[in-house]
């Protein structure tokens, strides 16, 4: 029988449901959200200690890669359009400056 868990990430702030079910002599799990993130242990505390552990690097990886290709990206001019149209509606009023009064 499935069972699901609560999987707490207190660095990214976040929650996830990890599905857990005996398998044998063992235990397996899975977080359908972040798919590379499979385990498979003996008992059940070892088994959700192992899903938080492989949660935290899988979203580490993630936030990595993301870093870098927004900088390749910032690099690359990319985003000048967005930002130039950014400063365009600020400069007409249509938004505010968050930053103006810091």
């Amino acid at each position: 029988m499935k069972q699901v868990q609560t999987i707490r990430n207190l660095e990214f702030d976040e929650s996830y449901i990890a599905h857990i079910r005996r398998n044998g002599e063992g235990w397996i799990g899975w977080i359908p959200e972040v798919p590379e993130v499979k385990c498979q242990e003996r008992t059940k505390a070892a088994l959700l200690k192992s899903l938080e552990h492989e949660l935290h690097e899988a979203l580490e990886a993630d936030w990595e890669a993301w870093t870098q290709q927004f900088e390749a990206d910032v690099k690359a001019g990319k985003l000048d359009a967005f930002a130039e149209k950014v400063r365009e509606n600020l400069r007409a009023g249509r938004c505010t400056d968050l930053w103006a009064d810091a």
